[in-house]
């Protein structure tokens, strides 16, 4: 029986100090199964986006245990975990975080440049390509739209071929019709390869494309039905 790709148990996290601190997740139970697509909803403040972001290890949390496929990230280094985030995990933020200095090829390029990869600009001549951007692989993130930026965000997510996608809110900044292309391709494109997919989203038609959806509410997971076929 194959390990799960993620498996989060009791996991409680705070911010902040003294009168300020605030508890963001509490006691935090979630396992989702390799290939599984989740969409985890809730209303704001609900921890959420918290959640995705101790998935990915760019978040500790103050109690609990975070796996992915097995690999226990409360035992790595803060080094460690951000190799293992760059090979194995691939994050699409409702802000591209593009680097305004490199073209659409430079910015998909860079984590496999960081890596060591020879094929680097190769394979992200190959993302921006499935994308449908083969055409702007000159172009710098201000000469391109809003939903071209997420594209090639996605497309530098995509690039390391990762097992998990993380995507916190990918549309937020998107008009309908230019969040609906970027959100076919978040959906297809991580299925194809037979990758994890973790949504949080507003959207409730978007969350009932997942195989599940989570209900978060004041950091504790509410419940996690199965949707219906």
């Amino acid at each position: 029986m194959s390990l799960p790709a993620v498996a989060m148990r009791a996991v409680d996290l705070s911010l902040g100090r003294g009168a300020a601190r605030v508890h963001i997740l509490r006691d935090v139970d979630l396992t989702i199964e390799k290939g599984e697509a989740v969409g985890v909803v809730g209303p704001s403040g609900s921890g959420k986006s918290t959640l995705l972001m101790i998935m990915a290890g760019l978040e500790r949390p103050d109690r609990g245990e975070v796996a992915i496929e097995g690999v226990s990230l409360g035992a790595l280094s803060e080094d460690a975990i951000a190799r293992f985030r760059g090979a194995r995990i691939g994050i699409v933020f409702q802000s591209f975080h593009l680097i305004p200095t490199m073209t659409a090829l430079e910015n998909v390029a860079a984590p496999l440049e960081l890596a060591g990869r020879a094929d680097a600009f190769a394979r992200a001549r190959e993302e921006l390509h499935e994308v449908g951007l083969a055409d702007r692989l000159s172009h710098y993130p201000a000469q391109l739209s809003g939903g071209e930026q997420q594209r090639v965000a996605l497309a530098r997510a995509l690039v390391p071929g990762p097992s998990l996608m993380i995507a916190d809110e990918p549309t937020g900044n998107l008009d309908d019709d230019t969040g609906r292309a970027v959100m076919e391709l978040i959906f297809a494109l991580p299925a194809r390869r037979g990758a994890t997919l973790a949504l949080v989203t507003h959207d409730a038609a978007l969350a009932a494309r997942c195989d599940r959806i989570v209900s978060m509410r004041s950091g504790r997971i509410e419940a996690a039905p199965l949707v219906a076929a």
